[in-house]
């Protein structure tokens, strides 16, 4: 037979099930223009999209293979190619709306063969009893966890297969296209053997900023540089392993939930509050001079690597959706523009958990205390400092004092720009009146 390969979100070699069936095959990879065209020229995930994929270029040159590299709309890239010359496309699911819709128009044009590789599960494996989805997190875990065990999570080995014909040139110029080049060094063995070492600590200490205790894997599962099946087969039975598995499978509920309920993408599922607009408020979050240390210093952490830790995440989206009382959707779409991590699901699902908005039991009054948070999590500002060099001399504790930083001019620092126990009275006001 003869199949299309399309790769999307697993620029890999190993454990790949594109590469498992027999037969002459062409790889291919998209840049879409469909979704390129709405980014900014400073969004950091083309770049590093950009070198992961040439990356796998050279992986599938080393094996006898290779990969074309269009750019364009995918419909009118296979309207080009010579469809009857193949038996099916082949490719990952992707379940956010505009990747559904996408792959539909393609199967229109040929058979689409959908694999799951992106997650443990398929986004109708885990339903309730009635055939439903589940809206709260702890009983799918319980039932995805248990359906975990059965999983044959055996590697998916490479097939023998033959070189399509045809003209393996890239078509994107990064440089041409007016992106960045966003270059990041990623070798997810290398995060996974170190990850191991810290492993029995990780419940106790993942929330702790001053501690290098989080697996550093989230940018290798949104590329799909490692597969979650052999992620899942280095850990499972460790010492500390359950509760890193428990966050696996949270990423997996974040995706079901997008595929289940579309809508999610830009609207509230519940409550009818979508914050107020307000392009000086947005601006000051967004360098990082809010006047509130903890929140600058993930805001400079993320600009500067596109990294952030993710109790700050949340601390910082919900400073930015309760004390600024901006929408969300602004919140979620910058964050989306600079994490090197960047999946769809996760950060949209996060960010309306933190606005209250979301399909989750929690209620819209859960508010943050930045202050509070900061002093737990970072009690000798240790990450304040880091990403805040200019307060590096200031007490630690009067950077978890809002008191002191209102009364304070602090050399090249704000005050903030509003307080807290205010803010939050009147974030209470609103999303309980709308």
């Amino acid at each position: 037979m003869k199949r299309i390969l399309w790769f999307r979100r697993d620029l890999r070699v190993k454990d790949n099930p594109l590469l498992s069936f027999e037969g002459e095959v062409l790889p291919i990879f998209i840049f879409d223009q469909n979704i390129l065209d709405s980014l900014d020229k400073d969004d950091r995930r083309v770049g590093i999209i950009y070198n992961f994929v040439l990356k796998l270029k050279k992986e599938l040159q080393k094996i006898g293979l290779d990969l074309k590299i269009f750019y364009g709309k995918p419909v009118d890239i296979f309207s080009s190619l010579d469809l009857g010359e193949f038996d099916e496309v082949v490719a990952s699911g992707d379940y956010d709306s505009y990747a559904k819709q996408r792959d539909r128009e393609i199967s229109h044009m040929i058979h689409f063969r959908y694999l799951n590789d992106t997650y443990f599960f398929k986004p109708r494996e885990v339903l309730k009893d009635d055939g439903s989805p589940y809206l709260v997190f702890t009983p799918f875990y319980k039932k995805a966890r248990a359906m975990l065990e059965k999983k044959d999570f055996k590697e998916h080995k490479r097939a023998s297969l033959s070189l399509y014909e045809f003209d393996y040139s890239c078509e994107f110029d990064l440089k041409k296209s007016g992106f960045k080049n966003h270059k990041i060094e990623y070798n997810p063995y290398v995060k996974i053997k170190s990850f191991k070492t810290k492993l029995s600590h990780y419940k106790d200490k993942r929330d702790l900023l001053y501690e290098d205790a989080t697996s550093g894997l989230s940018a290798a599962l949104r590329f799909g540089l490692i597969s979650i099946r052999e992620l899942y087969r280095e850990f499972v039975g460790l010492d500390g392993a359950e509760d890193f598995i428990r966050q696996l499978l949270f990423r997996d509920f974040y995706a079901y939930l997008l595929f289940h309920f579309e809508d999610l993408q830009t609207h509230n599922y519940k409550g009818s509050f979508n914050g107020i607009a307000d392009r000086e408020k947005f601006e000051r979050f967004c360098s990082a001079t809010t006047g509130v240390p903890i929140v600058d210093a993930g805001i400079k952490e993320l600009l500067e690597s596109g990294g952030m830790h993710n109790r700050v995440r949340m601390i910082t989206a919900s400073f930015f959706t309760k004390d600024l009382l901006l929408p969300w959707q602004w919140g979620e779409r910058f964050f989306a523009a600079h994490l090197n991590d960047y999946d769809a699901a996760s950060n949209i699902l996060s960010w309306q958990w933190s606005a209250g908005t979301g399909i989750d039991p929690q209620p819209y009054f859960r508010v943050f205390n930045p202050y509070l948070q900061s002093k737990k999590f970072d009690k000798d500002a240790k990450y304040i400092k880091k990403h805040l060099p200019q307060l590096k001399d200031i007490d630690p504790k009067k950077l978890h004092d809002e008191e002191y930083l209102l009364n304070t001019q602090l050399k090249n620092y704000p005050k903030p720009m509003l307080k807290h126990k205010e803010a939050a009275k009147k974030a209470v006001e609103m999303f309980k009146n709308n």
